[in-house]
């Protein structure tokens, strides 16, 4: 050590053990992003079991418990309104002590919540059931916050496929859980319990065992090795460690976040809004719960499967072009919803597989952006910041949307977030102008 540069020396030794041969070695970079994929990997596959559970029967839940339809979007509201404080919570424990406490602590909370919703249907208890709904929403979004792992230690021209590789496992566990409906609301009314709250119950076990795999294996951690590399990369420069957050701060690209940002908030109300409302749709038109878990099953499906084949294309193409592919998926899916007839379970799932298949573009694109506009040091708490912007959106796009089919129809509801997701495209103009001048 004694040939290297002073001020380089004296970062090195401010720095833990366990990452200063991270720090030094390229080589043990790239071993530790491709660990880091795989223990993402696994938690997603749990973590998507979790997920599926809200989005395919806690619309029917609440319609059960409440005797309306007008309240039935209330449940996607409350847990991804839940969500939005869990990110912001999430995304800060993260900035400060790594994505290993942040991700885990987020989805031991949602294992709480879903338990919380079983006992609430257990009791026919409402308040406890929406209270347990929105401590549910931090699965949700750490289920998400979870996609930023894996891009810690990526290159910039790995960024999209490393987010899709984090995304496409969740599939295994989304898929399943829509379609082991019946199975676990037998397996509730066995013990017990309203067949609706199986789902919750499958939620409840999935989430705990997405944060202790997070917790057990997810060392070292790959947001504070990051974060190290780049506080020599600083030294190197000529700056000193103490000018961390502030440099971070000067050279975030803000047009970059703000497209980013914008992307996936309209992705997320138009897919929540027409998402939360199918299975009630479904419902009135004589479809049973064994169709609804299809549907939705397809649709989740949709969201997270084709992610490795939409990291290629984001990467290759560009995040600006998936972004206008998303609003055009989103409108095709949003008139296939509005003129199907509500029998028709082909079309139904055409509808919801689009809808998936436009989030899916919106999301890797959008997230994207977002990881190349911001450095290390403050990466996670600004990811944190935009995936609450996310989860509101999400919440009053639940929320809306059965006010809307209550006082209009489904269809209006379709239309409706078809032509919102068309907003898309002069972000995306704005966002160019932007970069040229």
């Amino acid at each position: 050590m004694s040939e290297v540069p002073l001020p380089i020396e004296a970062t090195m030794k401010s720095l833990p053990d366990p990452l200063k041969e991270y720090v030094v070695s390229p080589e043990k970079q790239r071993q530790l992003y491709k660990r880091t994929l795989l223990i993402v990997i696994a938690s997603q596959i749990f973590g998507g079991a979790g997920l599926a559970a809200g989005i395919t029967v806690g619309a029917l839940l609440a319609q059960d418990m409440l005797g309306t339809d007008g309240y039935a979007g209330v449940p996607t509201a409350l847990f991804t309104l839940g969500s939005a404080a869990a990110a912001l919570l999430v995304g800060r424990l993260s900035q400060r002590m790594g994505r290993r406490a942040g991700l885990a602590a987020g989805f031991m909370a949602g294992g709480i919540g879903a338990a919380g919703v079983v006992l609430a249907a257990i009791l026919d208890h409402v308040p406890l059931l929406f209270l347990s709904l929105l401590v549910y929403g931090a699965g949700t979004a750490t289920n998400l916050q979870a996609r930023y792992a894996g891009t810690d230690l990526s290159l910039p021209t790995q960024r999209a496929k490393a987010i899709s590789a984090a995304m496409v496992f969740t599939t295994f566990g989304a898929v399943a859980g829509p379609n082991l409906v019946n199975v676990t609301g037998r397996a509730a009314t066995f013990m017990g319990a309203p067949a609706l709250s199986g789902p919750f119950m499958l939620a409840a076990t999935a989430y705990v065992l997405a944060g202790l795999v997070l917790l057990l294996f997810l060392r070292p951690d790959p947001l504070l090795v990051a974060k190290a590399i780049a506080d020599v990369e600083r030294v190197k420069e000529g700056k000193s460690s103490g000018e961390g957050t502030r440099e971070a701060e000067l050279r975030v690209h803000k047009p970059g976040i703000v497209v980013g940002a914008t992307v996936m908030v309209l992705t997320q109300i138009v897919m929540i809004a027409i998402m939360t409302m199918t299975p009630v749709h479904m419902k009135h038109h004589g479809l049973g719960l064994g169709e609804v878990g299809i549907v939705i099953g397809i649709h989740v499906a949709a969201m997270f499967l084709p992610s490795l084949i939409t990291g290629v294309l984001v990467d290759k193409y560009g995040r600006m072009m998936m972004s206008y592919a998303s609003g055009v998926t989103l409108l095709l899916a949003g008139l296939t919803a509005a003129f199907a007839p509500g029998d028709s379970l082909g079309l139904l799932i055409l509808a919801l597989a689009l809808l998936g298949l436009g989030w899916n573009f919106g999301l890797i694109s959008g997230t994207a952006a977002i990881v190349d506009a911001t450095p290390p040091q403050i990466r996670a708490k600004t990811q944190g910041t935009v995936d609450v912007l996310i989860a509101l959106a999400g919440a009053s796009g639940g929320s809306l949307s059965g006010m809307v089919v209550a006082h209009s129809s489904y269809s209006t509801l379709s239309l409706a977030g078809g032509f919102l997701s068309l907003l898309l495209i002069p972000v995306v103009v704005w966002s160019r102008s932007q970069k040229k001048a």
